[in-house]
């Protein structure tokens, strides 16, 4: 997978990893994958509510330990 634009969200609480992914995407261009590190639980959640809303596509979610791995393309 060819990730466009990295934000680490780490030690971050709702809704902040999910604002901080709002303005990456907004500066990306449509089909770029943007990947956001978090560590807040109730960002899979988050996410997957966050792509429905906005029409962006969630391509993968993984958890690795004690971190949620997000990887969103852009609309």
């Amino acid at each position: 997978m060819n990730i466009d634009k990295d934000i680490d969200t780490r030690g971050l609480n709702c809704p902040l990893p999910i604002l901080k992914a709002k303005k990456a995407l907004s500066d990306m261009q449509s089909g770029q994958l943007l990947r956001v590190v978090a560590t807040d639980p109730g960002s899979l959640r988050d996410f997957q509510a966050f792509c429905k809303q906005t029409g962006n596509e969630l391509v993968e979610q993984q958890t690795v330990g004690e971190e949620f791995v997000h990887v969103l393309k852009r609309r």
